[in-house]
């Protein structure tokens, strides 16, 4: 029973990171119906930022921690500004396939440019600490400070963005966009600057999923992005893509599967059993477990 109640606070620790990052693709799926492909690599430039900031903030203090957050997601809002604006807005009445495969060269010339001696270099970096290292035992399970924090950093974020989505104006702007954008562009309503708002908050949750996941597991380089990215497309999709809860649910089942294929079966397994759940999803449900089917007019 103690290792299974490790397995799964581990699971859950990892699966609130990919929820983070699994918000991101559904928002904007939500809005504009095309997938992000380079949003896994902001999620590397936000762990990069963190690096470079835990350099000017106090590092193992809770306070220097909120610098390095609050600064690195809002350099990563105005990257995902900055993307959206320049390499998807000049495509956003071109067909999908179009859009599909420019994020998948913006995701590319983001690795690849990482890599470049004069950026980041394709070494990989060890992540600071930015709070105090301490281990709890409660009935024989192990917690660390830094799960705790994953959890707690990622309710706030979870909570906050819903009561962006349902309680603000501009929150009201993306669920009309999100229906009807016609309607929502006939109603008075900036479709780029909503659309803007979008990117640039989708890439904050990304940002802080990549300083939550450096701090676990402490090497960061310019590829980091790809897997945890992929994983979290997945859990997108396991949710119901455009849901945000459903996100945030597909998340959180994802690292808890993960890791206990990995504490249970092998380590081997723990990639492969991700992308099984994708067939199998698309195969069985492919709305979703909290996604509603949708009937489009041909």
């Amino acid at each position: 029973m103690t290792e299974f109640l490790q397995q799964l606070i581990n699971g859950l620790a990892l699966g609130a990171i990919y929820a983070l990052i699994a918000l991101g693709y559904t928002m904007v799926y939500g809005v504009l119906r095309f997938i992000n492909f380079a949003h896994g690599d902001v999620f590397m430039l936000g762990a990069f930022s963190g690096y470079y900031l835990a350099r000017i903030f106090p590092q193992e203090s809770f306070l220097g921690a909120a610098g390095v957050f609050a600064g690195s997601m809002l350099i990563c809002a105005i990257i995902g500004i900055i993307i959206e604006r320049f390499a998807y807005r000049p495509l956003r009445d071109r067909p999908k396939l179009t859009v599909l495969i420019t994020a998948i060269g913006v995701s590319l010339l983001i690795e690849y440019t990482g890599q470049h001696e004069k950026v980041f270099g394709a070494a990989p970096r060890t992540f600071p600490n930015l709070v105090p290292d301490t281990n709890f035992v409660i009935a024989g399970v192990s917690v660390n400070s830094d799960q705790i924090l994953v959890l707690v950093v990622a309710v706030i974020l979870m909570i906050g963005l819903q009561l962006i989505v349902l309680k603000t104006k501009i929150g009201t702007a993306m669920r009309a966009l999100s229906f009807n954008a016609q309607a929502a562009a006939l109603m008075g309503i900036n479709i780029n600057v909503v659309i803007s708002f979008t990117f640039g908050l989708g890439s904050a949750l990304a940002a802080a999923g990549g300083i939550l996941y450096a701090m676990n597991y402490t090497s960061i380089d310019p590829l980091m992005g790809i897997l945890p990215g992929l994983k979290a497309f997945v859990a997108a999709v396991l949710g119901g893509i455009g849901n945000i809860p459903g996100a945030a649910l597909g998340g959180l089942i994802m690292g808890v599967v993960e890791t206990f294929t990995a504490g249970y079966i092998s380590s081997a397994y723990r990639d492969a059993v991700a992308f099984s759940i994708l067939i199998l999803i698309l195969i069985f449900k492919p709305s979703g477990l909290l996604g509603k089917t949708q009937v489009e007019k041909v």
